[in-house]
C-alpha cells in the first residue's frame, strides 16, 4: 500500500459503453502508476482507482479530456473511497444495474485502421466484409440489451476462434471487447445464389456491371442497388419500385468520385465524411457521370461514402474482377411506405419483384435502421432524416424530465422517451399508414424502453383524431394522456434542441397540420413557450376539394386558390390546369361551390402546391413534396422582385396571398418565365415572414425567432428568410440535430408534455 495514497469512486455517464471507452481508462490508470478496476454497469461505466495525489488528479484532469473520439461524457461523478491496497489496475466483467439505463451507442461507419486491415493482402481479415473495432462498426442494430456485452448481441451466434479471442481480451488492443469482431474463420459470411464469402463478392459485383438489381443486406436492413450509371437498370429499378420521379441515394467510393457528381464545400465535405456517414443532399453538377433518372426534375443528388466494409469492396477493393463504379444506386429495400426489410426469410417473399438477385449475410439485424438524410446549411449540418449513425443518441435538455412516451405524427413518423435529462428519439420509423408500419413502430418502441430502462408515465400525441400515433398513444393504459397541437410541438422542437425556454416568435410552415378550430393549419405565426401557444397569424384559409387527392393532383388546390382570387371568373383564365377534362374541373368547381367534401386549410405546403400548379410546373405528383420541390428548383436568387399581399387586422391577423395569387395568374398568362415565377413567389413568402414578425415584435417585445415544419426543408426559403429576419434585428434559431418536418414533432411533443405535467403536479 503507498504512502499517503487515496481511492476514489467514479460513475460515468454518457456514451461510453461499446467506444473503447474501459481499454481507454485502463491504458490511462496504468500509464499513472494507478491501481484499482473498472467494469460497465446499466448505467454507464464504473472506475475505482487508487494511487498518489499527484497520479489521481492528473487521472481526473485526462479522463474527459483524452475519451476516445466516439465517447460523449455527459456526468463524471466522483466520491471518495477506503484505501484497498490493490496491486494492479483490472478490467471487470459487466454488471447489471436494475433500473439504470446506459446510452447505447449508434452504428458508425468503418474507421481507417479497419480499412487498412481489409484492403491490406498479407492481412488475416484481407477482404472480410464484417471487419470491425471498437472505435467502428455495427452498435444500435446488433445490440438486443444491456449493458452491452456479446451475449447481448446477435453476434452471440458466432464463437471466436483463437486469434479474434485473443484480440478481445487484450486491453491494449483496439478490438478489446469489441462485440462484434469476427474473422472469415469465425463471424459471419455473405451469400449469393450459390456463391459463399469471398466468391459471393466477386459474383454481385459483376451482376451489378451487368446491369442487375441485387437486394444487398446491409448494416440496418437491405438496399435495392444498382450501376447508377447504367441508364437502363436505373429505370428498371424505378419502374419495378413504382418510383416514378422520387429521388434514389447515391453511394460513391470516395470523396474524389463525389467531386465529379455534385458541388462539394467544406460543410458538405464535412457532413459526407462524417463517421455517421449520412446521405447528404448536394447540387448536382451539369456533366455528373449518372443516369438523369436517379432523380427526375431535382437539381440536387443525395451522395453518401461507403460504411461498410461490404460497402469499400463493392467498389473494388479486391484484386477479383476489379469492375469500377462511378456510383452505385442505393435505396431503402422495401415496398412503397413499408419499412425497410431487415430479416433474409423476409427478403424473397417482399423483395422478389424488385430485385434479380439477393446477396445475404447471416448476422441478424435486431433493430432495423434506414440511412439517414442531411443537407448543409450556413456551414452546419442539418439533419432531414435522422436514423443510422445518429438513433438512438440522445439529446440533453439541460432539465430533469418526467418519463414521456411522445408518439409523433403521422408522416415522417418517430417517437421519443424522455429519461432523467435526456429526450431520447427512435430512428426514422416512416408514414404510419399500414399495420408494418406500425408494427416496426411498436418493435421498436418496445427496444427502446428496455435499452433506456423507461417506464412512461405521460403518453403525449398530436390531436388529430385519425392519426396511428394518437390512437396508438390513447390506447395506452395507465398513464396520463396530453394533446398538443402539431404546430406548437414544431415550435417546442426547435426550442428544445436550441435550449430555449422563454417565449418566442415562433414561424411553422407545412403541409397539413390538425387545428385547435378543426380546421387544417399550416401557414402558422405562434407566440409560445413549452407551456401555451397564442396563435397571432396565419395565411388566409382557402378551400381544398377532396382531402388527400387534392395532396396528389395539385390542380384541385390551384382551383381553390383562383376561386377565392378571381371568383366566378377563375374558370376563364387560360392557365395551363384548365386543360384537364372538362367534367375533372367542373366537379372540383362545384365541390368548391357547394363545399362538398372541402376542407379549409391555412398551409403553407398547399400554397406552394398552388403556385406550381398554376405556373404550369406540375398538376400531379408522385411523391409527397414533389409540386414544392420543383418550383423551388426553379428559383433564381438573382431575381429580387416580389408579388403584393395584404395583412388583415383581425385576431389572429390573416395573410391574404389573393393579390399574389392574381398576378402569378397574370404573369403565367403574360408568358413570363417560371424561374421568374418561383424566384417572386420565394421572395414574397419571406417578405411575408419578415413583415410579421416585426409586428409581432412590436406589439410582444420578443427578438428569438425559431423557424420549424417541412417548408423550411426548402433552402432558398430558408436562406432567404434567414438573412432578411437577422438583417431586421432578430435572433434566428433553425433546426440541426432534429429534422425540421414531422421527424421532429416527437421531441416537441416531449418539451410540451414535460412542461404541462410539471404544472399540473
Amino acid at each position: 500500500m503507498q504512502l499517503n495514497a487515496q481511492r476514489k469512486r467514479i460513475r460515468v455517464q454518457g456514451i461510453v459503453q461499446g467506444v473503447g471507452f474501459r481499454p481507454f481508462v485502463y491504458r490511462l490508470a496504468v500509464s499513472l502508476g494507478l491501481s484499482g478496476h473498472v467494469l460497465n454497469v446499466s448505467g454507464g461505466v464504473i472506475i475505482e482507482v487508487e494511487g498518489s495525489a499527484a497520479a489521481m488528479d492528473s487521472f481526473l484532469d485526462r479522463l474527459p479530456k483524452e475519451a476516445p473520439p466516439l465517447a460523449s461524457i455527459d456526468e463524471l461523478i466522483q466520491e471518495p473511497r477506503a484505501v484497498l491496497g490493490d496491486l494492479i489496475f483490472t478490467i471487470h466483467d459487466s454488471v447489471p444495474d436494475p433500473g439504470k439505463f446506459a446510452l447505447v451507442p449508434p452504428d458508425l461507419s468503418t474507421c481507417d485502421a479497419c480499412l487498412a486491415d481489409f484492403t491490406d493482402p498479407s492481412n488475416r481479415r484481407f477482404g472480410y466484409p464484417f471487419t470491425n473495432c471498437t472505435n467502428c462498426g455495427p452498435r444500435y442494430t446488433i445490440i438486443q440489451d444491456i449493458p452491452y456485452d456479446r451475449p447481448k448481441t446477435t453476434m452471440s451466434v458466432f464463437p471466436m476462434c483463437p486469434e479474434c479471442q485473443a484480440e478481445y481480451d487484450d486491453p491494449l488492443n483496439r478490438r478489446f471487447h469489441a462485440q462484434p469482431n469476427a474473422c472469415a474463420r469465425c463471424g459471419p459470411w455473405l451469400e449469393l445464389d450459390e456463391a459463399f464469402g469471398r466468391d459471393a463478392l466477386v459474383s454481385v459485383r459483376t451482376l451489378l456491371k451487368q446491369g442487375a438489381v441485387v437486394a444487398i443486406k446491409g448494416l440496418g436492413g437491405f438496399h435495392l442497388a444498382c450501376d447508377a450509371m447504367n441508364d437502363t437498370a436505373v429505370r428498371r429499378l424505378r419502374e419495378r419500385k413504382r418510383r416514378s420521379d422520387k429521388a434514389f441515394a447515391l453511394m460513391v467510393r470516395d470523396v474524389a468520385m463525389a467531386e465529379r457528381i455534385v458541388f462539394i464545400d467544406e460543410a458538405d465535405r464535412r457532413a459526407l465524411t462524417n463517421p455517421r456517414r449520412p446521405i447528404v443532399l448536394m447540387l448536382r453538377r451539369p456533366d455528373a457521370p449518372v443516369s438523369l433518372a436517379v432523380a427526375p426534375g431535382n437539381n440536387n443528388l443525395g451522395v453518401m461514402l461507403p460504411y461498410t466494409p461490404l460497402h469499400h469492396l463493392l467498389f473494388g477493393d479486391l484484386p477479383e474482377g476489379e469492375p469500377e463504379f462511378a456510383a452505385l444506386v442505393m435505396t431503402s429495400g422495401n415496398l412503397s411506405e413499408e419499412p425497410i426489410v431487415s430479416r433474409n426469410d423476409e427478403a424473397r417473399p417482399r423483395l422478389h419483384t424488385l430485385a434479380d438477385h439477393f446477396l445475404f449475410h447471416n448476422r441478424d439485424i435486431q433493430t432495423r435502421v434506414d440511412d439517414s438524410v442531411v443537407r448543409t446549411f450556413d456551414g452546419r449540418e442539418r439533419v432531414i432524416r435522422r436514423s443510422r449513425g445518429y438513433a438512438p443518441q440522445p439529446i440533453d435538455l439541460d432539465r430533469k424530465m418526467t418519463e414521456i412516451l411522445a408518439c409523433g405524427g403521422q408522416l415522417k413518423n418517430t417517437f421519443c422517451l424522455t429519461k432523467d435529462c435526456y429526450a431520447i428519439l427512435s430512428q426514422h420509423i416512416g408514414d404510419l399508414e399500414n399495420l408494418e408500419t406500425l408494427t416496426f413502430f411498436q418493435e421498436t418502441l418496445d427496444h427502446m424502453k428496455r435499452f433506456f430502462r423507461v417506464s412512461p408515465q405521460v403518453a403525449a400525441h398530436d390531436l388529430h383524431p385519425d392519426y396511428l400515433s394518437t390512437k396508438f398513444a390513447l390506447q395506452i393504459a395507465n398513464v396520463q394522456k396530453v394533446g398538443i397541437q402539431h404546430h406548437h410541438a414544431h415550435i417546442a422542437s426547435c426550442m428544445a434542441e436550441n435550449h430555449l425556454h422563454q417565449k418566442v416568435i415562433g414561424i411553422a410552415f407545412d403541409g397539413t397540420g390538425f387545428g385547435a378550430d378543426g380546421r387544417i393549419w399550416g401557414g402558422e405565426f405562434l407566440v409560445c413557450d413549452f407551456a401555451s401557444f397564442e396563435r397571432y397569424a396565419h395565411f388566409r384559409y382557402v378551400p381544398l376539394a377532396g382531402g388527400d387527392s387534392a395532396v396528389r393532383e395539385p390542380w384541385r388546390i390551384a382551383l381553390g386558390y383562383l376561386k377565392e382570387a378571381f371568383g366566378s371568373e377563375a374558370h376563364k383564365l387560360d392557365l395551363p390546369l384548365f386543360r384537364r377534362p372538362e367534367n375533372h374541373i367542373r366537379l372540383v368547381n362545384s365541390a368548391l361551390e357547394h363545399r362538398i367534401n372541402t376542407i379549409e386549410t391555412s398551409s403553407a405546403g398547399r400554397l406552394f402546391d398552388a403556385v406550381s400548379s398554376i405556373a404550369g410546373l406540375r398538376q400531379e405528383i408522385t411523391y409527397e413534396g414533389q409540386a414544392a420541390i420543383e418550383l423551388e428548383m426553379k428559383a433564381d436568387g438573382s431575381i429580387g422582385e416580389a408579388y403584393p399581399f395584404d395583412i388583415e387586422s383581425s385576431a389572429p391577423s390573416q395573410i391574404d396571398t389573393r393579390p399574389m395569387i392574381r398576378a402569378i395568374a397574370q404573369d403565367t398568362l403574360a408568358g413570363v418565365v417560371i424561374e421568374r415565377i418561383s424566384t417572386k413567389f420565394h421572395n414574397t413568402v419571406s417578405r411575408i415572414i419578415v413583415e410579421v414578425a416585426g409586428r409581432i415584435r412590436a406589439s410582444e417585445r420578443l427578438q428569438k425567432v425559431c423557424l420549424s415544419g417541412g417548408t423550411f426543408q426548402n433552402m432558398y426559403l430558408l436562406k432567404a428568410s434567414v438573412t432578411a429576419l437577422k438583417k431586421a434585428g432578430f435572433e434566428v434559431f433553425v433546426h440541426s440535430v432534429v429534422p425540421a418536418n414531422d421527424g421532429g414533432l416527437s421531441l416537441g411533443q416531449a418539451a410540451i408534455a414535460n412542461e404541462v405535467c410539471s404544472r399540473r403536479s
